[in-house]
């Protein structure tokens, strides 16, 4: 599995309240119990990423919902470069008063409102234990997972973990990541959490995705049972897949312009290769809003 001071971003999810209901959700908003960071949370957050020499996240859910947003926006650029702080975000409608705490945090923005109908979802809640019943198989291909091989290790209010899916899988199954503290990123032998979280999870299989649009979300038998019923669940087949969709329709430049413009905000390609928020519109989006 990729060592994390090798991811290049790691996130620190503030809350996972979200205006959205997508299909398979990452974080299971319509499952997980909310819950919004303190500031003393999100400060021991930060101050554990100070020497990461890659990027740092904030993500949710959807972030710009947290009531101390913009507090955490100062404490973060207080510490880490903006050129090192990323938003995942959806620029959510009502909360454009945001836009220059926006531009003048983070060097890097990642948007996706999910209003496409091309945008898929993995179904993360179909266990690989429930599918691969052949343990060195499974421990295989858990070890080359994609996900954690091309995802973000992540920080939330029960701790630190190799891999955001883990940490989602924690808001429902339980159990507490590692202690948050200075290089906790250092961290070699992911073991224990894998043995916590891997088996109940389907980032490793390949398994046919749904459109974000959808209101569903796939389940395994097993974990149904340990969750409860729920009318969004669909009890899956548990049959792999050979064409699995596309998941990152959404980087479609125009798509993201449009959903900036919204803000009042420009994007342009940073030296990493990712886009930059700036005030104030192109003049490609201006001809198109007229």
């Amino acid at each position: 599995m990729r060592q994390l001071v090798n991811m290049d971003t790691i996130q620190i999810e503030i809350t996972n309240a979200c205006p959205n209901r997508c299909a398979n959700c990452t974080r299971f908003v319509a499952h997980a119990k909310q819950y919004f960071m303190t500031f003393e949370q999100f400060k021991c957050a930060v101050n554990s990423m100070v020497d990461y020499p890659n990027m740092t996240g904030i993500m949710g859910g959807e972030p710009l919902l947290h009531p101390e947003f913009e507090k955490f926006c100062n404490y973060a650029l207080s510490k880490i470069k903006r050129e090192q702080l990323g938003l995942w975000t959806c620029l959510p409608f009502g909360f454009e008063r945001y836009r220059a705490v926006i531009c003048e945090t983070f060097g890097n923005i990642f948007l996706n409102d999910h209003t496409r109908g091309d945008i898929y979802h993995h179904p993360f809640l179909v266990a690989i234990n429930e599918v691969v019943h052949d343990v060195s198989v499974r421990n295989k291909m858990i070890d080359c997972c994609f996900f954690q091989d091309a995802w973000s290790a992540s920080i939330n209010p029960n701790g630190a973990f190799f891999c955001e899916i883990a940490a989602s899988l924690s808001t429902l199954f339980g159990g507490a990541g590692w202690e948050v503290m200075p290089k906790w990123w250092l961290e070699a032998d992911f073991s224990d959490q894998i043995n916590k979280y891997c088996c109940r999870c389907g980032g490793a299989l390949s398994l046919n995705r749904r459109s974000s649009l959808e209101q569903i979300d796939d389940v395994s038998p097993g974990n149904k049972k340990i969750l409860g019923d729920s009318k969004r669940f669909v009890v899956h087949n548990l049959k792999v897949s050979d064409t699995m969709q596309k998941l990152a329709s959404y980087k479609d430049p125009v798509y993201r312009d449009e959903i900036a413009a919204r803000y009042g905000m420009r994007l342009s390609i940073n030296s990493k290769m990712f886009n930059e928020p700036h005030l104030g519109l192109s003049l490609f989006q201006r001809i198109k809003g007229n």
